[in-house]
């Protein structure tokens, strides 16, 4: 190969680099300058056909009987070494260690890191990224992990179609307050600016998560913000997570997605990138309406104790019924011989009584008649 053969592949792939790092370095937005509309302008993957989030429509899904239950690896075993909080300027992040990971996925990821997306008009006004059916939640978390069995480092990882596994989680509002979130929003007002950092204690990551991690929803997707590399395989849990109304707004109200020292400070909102069309990709679900394995242990115990309650109910109902029918077959039984001539058995019993006793008295009465005999 001579020198130009060497030197023409090694400055195109100088000149690929150079470009993906420019546009990396771009600052976005999600409604202002290089919205979100523009996006694929700068970033080109943006504009793929496998981008994220999407609406989840129930009726299209397909269950896939081989999705296994995840397992998260190292979700509670924080230690004593602290987590750093980060205000990246688009949502509050929270590092991970890399001891924390997932199975139950084709290849080991390794976590690191998770963050949230939310609205600006509280309750039931939107704040998630992912809807299902048509309808938004208030806010969303988002857990991130790499593929650690095939690629070194989230960087290598994230341009790879195999390379990220996002776990999403729908969160609602209700009256009472979760102490796990705490574990992040009581440190918001201390990352208020962009940029800004700081350790909070170490805590239970798995807590933040629903209860039941076997109802979930698969599809391949992408970054739901630039470069929107369609590296991820996403799974949307079924369950939902609630906060308090009051911790939502704390949610809202607490960051700015500019720096400290700009003039212009604007609080950081409405951080939720709009729903992606599915095209040729299907949503597959790891339960089916058909199937038990879809319940929940506290859904399979109501549901038993209410079978039970029914049988109970239902036994006695037929026992009822049927001691009803023998009382009016009894009656009918002796108003038949009634009709017929046939006295009932009381009355011939009773008929049968007095006439023994008049026999006996007839008999007395005869017997006191006779003369008395000579001796």
């Amino acid at each position: 190969m001579d020198a130009l053969g060497f030197f023409v592949p090694l400055m195109l792939l100088c000149v690929r680099w150079s470009a993906a790092s420019a546009a990396e370095d771009i600052p976005w937005t999600y409604t202002g300058l290089v919205g979100q509309t523009e996006w694929s302008q700068h970033f080109p993957a943006c504009g793929g056909s496998s981008q994220s989030p999407v609406d989840v429509a129930t009726t299209r899904t397909r269950f896939d009987p081989g999705l296994t239950p995840l397992t998260p690896l190292g979700y509670d075993q924080h230690g004593h070494k602290p987590f750093t909080l980060h205000n990246n300027g688009h949502t509050a992040v929270v590092e991970l260690p890399d001891w924390m990971g997932l199975s139950g996925l084709p290849w080991l990821f390794t976590a690191v890191q998770m963050h949230l997306h939310w609205g600006s008009g509280g309750p039931s006004h939107g704040g998630s990224e992912h809807t299902i059916n048509g309808l938004s939640a208030d806010a969303e978390l988002h857990l991130v992990h790499y593929n650690s069995e095939l690629y070194p480092n989230m960087s290598a990882a994230m341009t790879q179609r195999d390379g990220l596994a996002v776990l999403a989680i729908l969160i609602v509002t209700g009256e009472e307050s979760n102490p796990a979130y705490d574990s992040i929003l009581n440190y918001l007002s201390r990352v208020r600016h962009a940029d800004q950092k700081v350790n909070i204690p170490a805590f239970d990551i798995q807590s933040l998560l629903p209860k039941d991690l076997r109802r979930y929803y698969r599809y391949n997707g992408s970054l739901t913000t630039p470069p929107c590399h369609q590296s991820v395989t996403w799974t949307l849990f079924h369950e939902r997570v609630q906060i308090s109304k009051a911790q939502l707004l704390k949610m809202e109200t607490t960051l700015y997605s500019s720096r400290s020292a700009d003039a212009d400070k604007m609080l950081l909102q409405d951080n939720f990138r709009s729903t992606q069309p599915l095209n040729h990709r299907v949503v597959l679900t790891s339960f089916s309406a058909e199937s038990w394995k879809e319940l929940s242990s506290g859904e399979v115990t109501a549901i038993v104790i209410g079978a039970m309650c029914g049988c109970v109910g239902l036994a006695v109902i037929v026992r009822f019924i049927v001691k009803t029918i023998r009382f009016f077959s009894l009656l009918r039984r002796e108003a038949v011989g009634v009709n017929r001539g046939k006295e009932p058995e009381k009355t011939k019993e009773t008929k049968n009584d007095v006439a023994l006793k008049a026999t006996s008295g007839g008999e007395k009465k005869e017997h006191s008649s006779r003369p008395p005999t000579e001796p």
